[in-house]
């Protein structure tokens, strides 16, 4: 339509042919972006998708009892436990948390993590396991 509609005047074939391939590069190129600028390039189908309801207030009470499982067990912790893995789970390596702490090696905070989350699991532990 558009060589017909914008271009009638041209005739010969040898100017056609080019003609119309740079126009259909610019119209797939063109849809290329628009499909990239709605995001249709990197959808996923629905089958693929870990889809829950949003209103499933058994799901929502399940991770409010965990997480109040977690806090109670964390305020048990010592102090130094407690320091440990919040700053762990701010992003902070090994080597930063040692510095935080003063700890003289690098050694000493792996082995102080360990007991903390082991102390974390037995506690943990001893919460799911009890008869209700």
């Amino acid at each position: 339509m558009l060589l017909v509609e914008k271009y009638g005047e041209v005739e010969a074939i040898e100017e056609l042919v080019p003609l119309s391939f740079r126009i259909l590069r610019f119209k797939m190129a063109a849809g290329f972006r628009k499909s990239a600028r709605r995001g249709e390039d990197s959808t996923v189908p629905v089958e693929d998708a870990n889809l829950r309801s949003a209103d499933d207030p058994e799901h929502d009470l399940l991770t409010r009892e965990r997480r109040r499982l977690l806090l109670d067990a964390l305020e048990e912790m010592g102090g130094r436990c407690r320091e440990i893995l919040r700053m762990k789970m701010s992003g902070r390596g090994f080597e930063q948390i040692r510095i935080q702490l003063g700890a003289a090696s690098l050694n000493t905070v792996y082995v102080w993590d360990l007991r903390c989350r082991r102390e974390l699991i037995d506690r943990l532990r001893a919460v799911w396991e009890t008869p209700k």
